[in-house]
């Protein structure tokens, strides 16, 4: 049977259909250009198209977070925000302009470093220091700061910037300003713990330091003007000799007298 001859116009429709033809594309100039076969053995098949990924809400950013923690933490340690006063994240997120997960992590931060309290069924609360945790506190900074005046004996370093603090605290007894003379109560006894060169020990001690200032905020013991500096300006002298007694036997001198004063509160 013979073969049916093939119509001119099929052969043109397929020329004509470019679709039919993988290999050839388009020109610049609307005419064809050859493409190149795949290699031998390897699939003509284009690589499967990764969808881009999905967006996600960013995390708040730690700065903003730290910020608000630092707007709070002043205000604990101003005496503004009483202990036991609750920290409810809604009110922080409208009066700092922050989500909710950001008053979160705040708060997280504050509880971390002990001046907030979470308590089940009663949220978050600004803490409250009772005698026994009193005690333990001062335990503690003891352990931190022998430690470093023992570093500083032992390479013969006198710390920097513990006469200015010390002069910084004589005048702010002398004016009678209490937030004045815990700030520089403070810098007195981080000048001899930094003086150690040791940032974990800083960093730590800084930590109970903020504790410390938030209950002597509130509990102000019975100091005649003048003998805190006084006292301070002989235990600097000892605690660079001998800070393994020097240094207990300060610290449970002071919570003796956090203690009376409390109570006599």
């Amino acid at each position: 049977m013979p073969r049916p001859e093939r119509d001119a116009n099929e052969g043109a429709a397929a020329v004509s259909r470019p679709e039919l033809h993988p290999a050839a594309v388009t020109d610049g100039a609307g005419g064809s250009a050859a493409v190149p076969p795949p290699p031998v053995g390897k699939s003509s098949r284009t690589a499967p198209v990764i969808p881009p990924p999905r967006r996600t809400t960013a995390a708040p950013g730690p700065r903003t977070a730290d910020a608000v923690a630092d707007a709070v933490r002043a205000g604990i340690l101003s005496g503004d925000l009483a202990p036991g006063t609750p920290l409810r994240e809604e009110e922080l997120s409208t009066a700092h302009g922050v989500s909710r997960h950001t008053a979160r992590t705040a708060l997280a931060k504050l509880t971390a470093d002990h001046l907030a309290t979470a308590e089940p069924y009663r949220g978050v609360r600004v803490s409250s220091l009772d005698d026994d945790a009193l005690v333990a506190l001062q335990q503690l900074r003891c352990a931190l700061e022998t430690e470093a005046l023992r570093i500083v004996r032992d390479r013969g370093i006198h710390p920097p910037g513990v006469d200015a603090a010390l002069d910084d605290l004589a005048a702010a007894e002398e004016t009678g300003d209490w937030p004045a003379t815990l700030a520089a109560h403070a810098r007195v006894h981080l000048a001899l713990v930094e003086a150690a060169g040791s940032p974990r020990i800083a960093q730590e001690y800084r930590r109970l330091d903020s504790e410390m200032h938030l209950l002597l905020t509130h509990v102000r013991p019975a100091y005649a003007p003048g003998s805190l500096t006084a006292e301070h300006r002989a235990y600097v002298a000892l605690a660079l000799a001998d800070p393994e007694r020097a240094v207990r036997a300060h610290l449970e001198h002071s919570t003796r007298a956090i203690i009376d004063g409390r109570r006599a509160g």
